[in-house]
């Protein structure tokens, strides 16, 4: 049997799989219930049931894996109603975290809600609620019946942010027809470099839809901020010398405790904020800066203290990280001494911050060089380097070069959201009500 067609075999067996799956996927998401791990006020959205009214007008439906990718989307969404004045955004993600994270980022005219699970029943109750003029999904997150019901709607789908690493190619390639199916149903494929746009074109995505358009993350707006909040912390923090460990893993964390130890033993007054990238972590990384006789505090859902004593504070709330960069003269970017390939270092340089960061930033290689280029950050190998560049004197040179570099990426941000708002303009008139039917014989 040839491959091809064993690997669409593959596909149609998933959706009629789907087909029934809608009892055990709603026992599944109530278990998460139980354990925490959903939003009790709102996990009926993951099956199906939407929680808001369905604006007026055009939408675009913008949906991210993660928090990077969620925040990017943020912008992008700005910039495509600066092209499509009242255009609607609805933002979807799958994670509780996401949801927290850009609760507090909202950009207007948007709303959050969670994705519905791969089944026809939540997935065909989402579309004819939202009824979206455009679909947006960013980065790596698809959805197959997600996907065949929004393309035979003929709602236009685009894929921006793309990015596919040697390990995720050499994957998606044993089920190359798979992905090549799913992928001709994408009106638009923009990718952050030559490489990825390669490989979506190996996997059978139509080469003339592909674009290299560069990371959405180096482009757009601050993150959000809470200026009562963050007056009343620049208050209590007066006169201390603040920097923030940003979206940090377990193997950050060791480093940047280290550092913060021989930073104390010249500057008693400094004072080191922690805002991990999964903040269930919050109680375990506050013990473990005990136990190098550093004082902590846990700050809970973004409330600020009566009085801050402590040398360092670990945030236990998500979507806070805007206050921290802009308290701090300079940001550690977390992901970069654990093996995670790096996280965002843009949301720093547009909030004036010095970049520090370690050796691991796969995720962001290009943009690093380019930031390195103009010596606007720093590569700390260990916590002598890490606290060295943290006592330094040239924070202020570091941030203004960082925040030139971040500037050049709004041009990119700008065209995506032209190509995307043309997508939506071209839509035929009617389509916007037509419900549609899915051909499953792949």
């Amino acid at each position: 049997m040839p491959e091809h067609s064993r690997n669409s075999r593959f596909l149609a067996l998933y959706l009629v799989l789907t087909r029934y799956a809608a009892p055990l996927v709603r026992l599944h998401v109530r278990r998460r219930l139980r354990r925490g791990k959903e939003d009790p006020e709102r996990y009926r959205e993951k099956l199906g049931s939407p929680s808001l009214a369905r604006p007026n007008g055009a939408l675009a439906w913008m949906h991210g894996v993660g928090v990077g990718e969620l925040l990017a989307l943020t912008s992008l969404a700005r910039a495509m109603r600066d092209e499509f004045p009242g255009l609607e955004i609805l933002f979807t993600s799958t994670s509780r975290s996401s949801a927290e994270a850009i609760a507090g980022n909202l950009p207007e005219g948007s709303r959050h809600q969670f994705l519905p699970m791969d089944c026809p029943e939540f997935v065909r109750s989402f579309l004819e609620h939202w009824n979206p003029d455009i679909s947006v999904l960013s980065e790596r997150d698809i959805w197959p019946r997600l996907t065949i019901e929004t393309a035979a709607r003929d709602i236009p789908l685009a894929l921006v942010n793309g990015r596919m690493n040697r390990a995720s190619f050499k994957s998606k390639s044993k089920v190359r027809s798979v992905y090549s199916d799913l992928y001709r149903k994408f009106d638009v494929i923009e990718t952050q470099n030559e490489e990825t746009a390669r490989r979506f074109a190996l996997l059978g995505a139509p080469e003339q839809r592909i674009r290299v358009a560069g990371s959405l993350k180096s482009g757009g707006m601050p993150l959000g901020d809470f200026p009562k909040a963050r007056r009343r912390l620049a208050e209590l923090l007066s006169n201390r010398r603040i920097w923030v460990a940003a979206s940090t893993h377990e193997d950050d964390e060791a480093v940047v405790a280290g550092a913060h130890r021989k930073i104390l033993e010249e500057r008693p007054d400094a004072f080191l904020a922690i805002v991990p990238r999964n903040v269930s972590r919050s109680r375990e990384i506050a013990r473990n800066l005990e136990n190098r006789s550093i004082s902590c505090q846990i700050l809970v859902d973004g409330a600020v203290p009566e009085a801050i004593p402590a040398q360092a504070c670990v945030v236990d709330a998500y979507g806070q990280l805007g206050i921290w960069y802009r308290l701090a003269a300079c940001a550690f970017i977390g992901g970069s001494t654990a093996k995670i390939g790096g996280h965002n270092p843009y949301e720093a340089a547009r909030l004036d911050c010095a970049i520090f960061h370690g050796p691991s930033v796969e995720n962001f290689s290009s943009d690093y060089r380019s930031f390195h280029e103009y010596k606007a950050a720093k590569l700390v190998r260990d916590e002598s380097e890490l606290a060295e560049a943290v006592l330094g004197t040239d924070h202020g040179d570091l941030a203004d070069r960082a925040k030139s570099v971040a500037g050049r990426g709004d041009d990119a941000l700008r065209k995506t959201a032209e190509r995307l708002v043309r997508l939506l303009a071209g839509r035929p008139a009617g389509h916007a009500s037509a419900t549609g039917e899915t051909k499953e014989g792949l």
